[in-house]
Parts: C-alpha cells; sequence; structure tokens
C-alpha cells in the first residue's frame, strides 16, 4: 500500500522523521498510560483507601492527555504535508497538460484527464492523510510495546510475536485480492468517464441520427459494470476488516488464557497481568488501523500512480531558446522552413513543410481529414518537437530555433479546439480560469466581446450562476464563446490557435458564433485549422495540407484560380463534378 513513489516527494523524509519520533513518545505514553490504570484497578481490588487511586490515576490521565496530544500533532502534521503536497502535484499535472498539449489529452481521454485533476487529486490527498501515519505507528509502535511486554512476561511477549506474523500473511492475501479487484474498479471508473464526456459531447449528433437510445444503453451497461465491480471491492473490505477483528480478538483471548493459567499458578502477580491485557490491544491497534484503512487508499493510490505516469512522458523541448521575442506584432515574422515530423520512425507525418507568415495575418490551414492540420497546429504551439529539430526549420524575427516548445513562445498564444472544457463553477470563473484575479468590470467587458451578454442576463444569477459539471447545461456555442472569452481577458496574447472550433456547431450557430469571432481576429495573428471551408473567405492566407504534405499556399483568390487542391475541396463542398 505504500508507494515508493512517495518518497521522491519534497519533505515526505522530514515528516517521516518527525512522526517516528512522535510514534516513539507515544508508545511511552501508551505503556505508562496502561500501567497506571492496572495499579489503579489493583489497588480497587486490594480494596485500599480512596488516596490510593489518587496518583495512579492523575499519572493515567496525564500519559492519556500527552497520547491524545500527540494524536493532534501527527494529523496536524500529515495534514499539512496533504495538502501541500497534493496542491503541488496538481499544479505539476496542470503544467505537464500545457507541455503536451491537446494530443496527450486526446491520448489518455478528456474524461479521464478531467476526473483525475479533480476528483483524483481529492483522492490522493486523502491517501497521503492516511498511508504516511498509519505505516509509521505500525512500523513503530507495536515493537516498543511488544518489549515492554518481553520485559513484563516472557510467554505473553512471545505469543504476541508469534501471533503478529498471521495476521500480517492474512492482511498480505485480502490485500492483494483487494488490490487486483480496486484496479478493476479504477479502470472501470476511467473507462465510465471517457464514455462518458464522449456521449455527452456528441448527444446532439446521436440524436440527429436517432442513436442516442443506443448509447443511452452503453452508458447504462458501462455504469452497471463500474457497479458490480464496486461491489465487488467492498465484499473484499469488508471480509478484511472482519479477518482481522477477529484474528486480533482470538489472539488477545490467548494471551489472555495464558495470564490467567500463570495468575491461577502463581507464576504471575494481577499487575503485570492486567498491564499486558491493557497493551495488547493497543499493540493490535496499529496493524487494524492500517488494514481497515487500506480500501480506502487503494484509489488515492492508483490516482498518484497515474499522476506520475503522465508526469514521467518526456514534454517537448528546445535546446535553442528565443532570447528577443516579446509578443507577436504587425511587423513580425515567423519561417517555417523544411518542417519535418513523424510519430514513429516508419512514417512521416509531416514532411518538408515550409511557408512563411508576417504581422497581423489570418492563416487557414485546410485539408481532408488525416492530412496534418491537427498536427501542424501542434507544432506551431509547441506541443510537439520537429523530427529535424538540429536542422532549426523556425525562424521567429530572425531567430532561428530547433522547436517552438518554450515559454517565450507559448506564453503568447490562445488555443481554442473544439470542445474547450467547462469546470464546475460559475459563470465568472470560468470566464477568469487563466487570470483568476481579474476583476469584475474586465471579466465583464470580455464577456461583452465575446457575445455572452445576452446568454448571462438571461441566467438567474448572471455572472455568480453555476454551469459545468455540478450545475445548469449550456450549449456548444455559448462553451465557444466563454473559450472566447477566457481568451480576450488576456491581453498578452496576441496568436490565436484554432483547431475545428466549430466542428460539432449547427450551421445556425456556427454562423452567430462567427460574427463575435471575425472582429476578435483584429490585431491578431490566426492560424485556423478547420474543414468547413467557408471560413477561407475570411483567411488572408491558405495553407493547403493532403497526406502530411504543403502541395498549395497562397491568398484564397490566387488558389481557387491556380485549380489546384483547394479547388477541388470546395467543389466537393459545394457538391460539383469535379471532372465536368
Amino acid at each position: 500500500m505504500f508507494d515508493k513513489q512517495l518518497m521522491s516527494i519534497p519533505g515526505v523524509k522530514k515528516l517521516i522523521a518527525s512522526l517516528s519520533c512522535l510514534a516513539i513518545i507515544q508508545s511511552l505514553a501508551i505503556i505508562l498510560e496502561a500501567y497506571f490504570l492496572s495499579v489503579a484497578v489493583v489497588n480497587t481490588w486490594s480494596l485500599k483507601k480512596l488516596t490510593a487511586l489518587l496518583m495512579p490515576m492523575l499519572y493515567f490521565f496525564i500519559a492519556f492527555g500527552i497520547r491524545y496530544l500527540i494524536t493532534r500533532i501527527e494529523n496536524q502534521l500529515t495534514d499539512r504535508f496533504a495538502s501541500k503536497a497534493t496542491g503541488e502535484i496538481k499544479k505539476q499535472l496542470l503544467t505537464k497538460e500545457f507541455e503536451l498539449g491537446p494530443r496527450m489529452v486526446s491520448n489518455i481521454g478528456s474524461g479521464h484527464l478531467i476526473t483525475l485533476a479533480l476528483e483524483g487529486t481529492d483522492k490522493i490527498e486523502n491517501y497521503f492523510n492516511l498511508i504516511i501515519l498509519k505505516t509509521v505507528n505500525m512500523a513503530i509502535i507495536p515493537w516498543i510495546l511488544l518489549i515492554a511486554v518481553f520485559f513484563i512476561n516472557l510467554t505473553s511477549g512471545i505469543t504476541l510475536l508469534l501471533v503478529f506474523p498471521i495476521i500480517i500473511i492474512f492482511m498480505i492475501i485480502l490485500g492483494l485480492a483487494a488490490q487486483a479487484k480496486s484496479d478493476r474498479q479504477y479502470k472501470g471508473f476511467t473507462d465510465m468517464s471517457n464514455n462518458f464526456v464522449d456521449t455527452m459531447r456528441g448527444l446532439k449528433t446521436l440524436k440527429l441520427f436517432g442513436l442516442s437510445n443506443k448509447y443511452a444503453d452503453n452508458l447504462y451497461r458501462v455504469s452497471e459494470n463500474y457497479r458490480k465491480s464496486t461491489m465487488s471491492v467492498l465484499k473484499v473490505a469488508l471480509l478484511s476488516t472482519f479477518a482481522l477483528d477477529f484474528f486480533t480478538t482470538i489472539s488477545i483471548a490467548i494471551v489472555a488464557v495464558f495470564l490467567g493459567v500463570a495468575l491461577i499458578d502463581g507464576k504471575v502477580t494481577l499487575l503485570p497481568s492486567l498491564t499486558i491485557l491493557v497493551l495488547a490491544p493497543d499493540y493490535f491497534l496499529p496493524v487494524r488501523d492500517y488494514g481497515n484503512d487500506y480500501h480506502a487508499t487503494l484509489d488515492g493510490k492508483n490516482a498518484l500512480t497515474n499522476v506520475f505516469e503522465i508526469l514521467k512522458i518526456k514534454s517537448p523541448t528546445s535546446k535553442v531558446k528565443l532570447t528577443n521575442f516579446n509578443g507577436w506584432n504587425n511587423d513580425s515574422k515567423m519561417s517555417v522552413n523544411h518542417l519535418d515530423f513523424s510519430y514513429d520512425k516508419e512514417s512521416h507525418a509531416l514532411e518538408d513543410i515550409s511557408f512563411s507568415i508576417k504581422g497581423y495575418q489570418n492563416v487557414g490551414i485546410v485539408g481532408r481529414s488525416g492530412s496534418g492540420k491537427s498536427t501542424l497546429l501542434n507544432l506551431l504551439g509547441g506541443w510537439l518537437e520537429p523530427t529535424n529539430a538540429a536542422k532549426l526549420p523556425f525562424t521567429i524575427n530572425g531567430e532561428k530555433v530547433d522547436s517552438l516548445a518554450q515559454i517565450e513562445w507559448q506564453k503568447h498564444i490562445s488555443y481554442i479546439p473544439q470542445d474547450p472544457y467547462i469546470f464546475a463553477g460559475t459563470v465568472a470563473e470560468n470566464i477568469a480560469f487563466y487570470q483568476p484575479d481579474a476583476t469584475d468590470a474586465q471579466i465583464k467587458q470580455a464577456a461583452q466581446k465575446a457575445g455572452l451578454t445576452k446568454f448571462v442576463s438571461e441566467l438567474a444569477n448572471g455572472f455568480n450562476t453555476k454551469i459545468g459539471e455540478s450545475g445548469r447545461g449550456i450549449s456548444g456555442g455559448q462553451a465557444q464563446r466563454i473559450a472566447l472569452a477566457r481568451t480576450l481577458l488576456d491581453d498578452n496574447r496576441e496568436i490565436l490557435l484554432l483547431d475545428e472550433p466549430t466542428a460539432h456547431l449547427d450551421i445556425e450557430t456556427e454562423y452567430e458564433l462567427k460574427q463575435t469571432m471575425l472582429p476578435i481576429f483584429k490585431n491578431h495573428l490566426v492560424i485556423f485549422a478547420t474543414h468547413r471551408l467557408h471560413w477561407m473567405q475570411n483567411m488572408d492566407y491558405i495553407l493547403v495540407m493532403d497526406q502530411g504534405k504543403l502541395v498549395e499556399q497562397g491568398t484564397p483568390q490566387a488558389l481557387m484560380q491556380k485549380n489546384g487542391v483547394y479547388k477541388e475541396l470546395i467543389d466537393e463542398i459545394r457538391g460539383a463534378d469535379q471532372h465536368a
């Protein structure tokens, strides 16, 4: 249950050292607590005066207070560490997501990634809270108590020592069964998250083709499988709890029998016997706590493993840094020279791409599905490294660089995908997601430019209306407008990368959104990848992709006169016979 990767988290070794010292003190407090309680009971059994109970009970309560105080300190230390470590992990996860870009999201699954970033980090925090403290206590407290028992009575010490491995063996057997079932449950949860998000995104299309009922059955089947796997995990959890309680109770009973026989034979007196019996439950308590919380930490452990796997993915890098780039303006220029990219060694996804862009232009990237539009956009966003990076295929304002995967470039980019994610929160919080310190006036201004004023005015609580996962649903067009408002809120991002932003919208919604977007394109470099060619009428320059190659480029008018691939695409959209 204790993941070795925990040791790589900053501050965990210091926390373990602190908890170890506190566990030693707590163990001594438990021994004193048991001893003085036993003294008080023996004095009562011996019919001594009430005054004979005062000092033992006073020392007992002092030891009890120390034990309680240490428990509080331990919980505060682990809470503080868990909160700080989880916040850092969440920050690293989001940073890695931005470094790897949309390709990583599509590979992992947006539903799973969202669940991991939101719910998964809460489970990781719970895992940190439980696992470190429970492990340290189990590693220290029982053994100090066992040493005390050995000093008091050798037979009892041997009995407790022999029983302990039996309990550990059963914990391991049940733990492995629980781990296997929990892994299947977590995989089911991942599949359900991705399936649900994909189904919700395509609901309009499914209804259009009359397939919504079929996918409703599919969603029910996936959720039902998850329910069954959850119940299976719970069965193992209940069985393991019963087994732990049963064996610890039997073990204490065995010790009590041996002590009773020895007491009758006069081999041991009442005080040490009572002390051992009081210590026995505390001897098994750390193991029981560890076993009982094992199942509560499995999801957190799985989530942490998933996060570490993502963090291990190599991020795109750039060895040659931009040194003089302070933002895109009307005099800026970018050249792409003989750019190559491959996802594997066998085939080229992009081959020998060359073009130039200057100033505030609207650049369209068109081509059939699989032609390389999104790959080119990802390279321009710095989320992929060129295969021929050593040849410095990018030139920005005269500076040659090997890759655009560098903060000097990316901090000036806004990326709008097909399905911008709407987080659980208010409209204002969603708009200000990248600028959390934005004022109400700035948020309202961005919303007005993005065409959200009418939508917000119809909401009961205006900008404070809850939307997203836990609130009111919104349409695809409204989601895109919120994404636009996020972009407008940051004045430092003069480069807009758009990857099929209207692909899932109906014609009417797309037309309305287009009227909002076109004014926003002013004073920006816009690189727009789409298969909806009516946008090309508003582009200054067009790149035509076909099977990973840039087959044509030029203005819309020049490409139409050329009667090449671009003209063929236009004719296909219009339903014309290109051979006529």
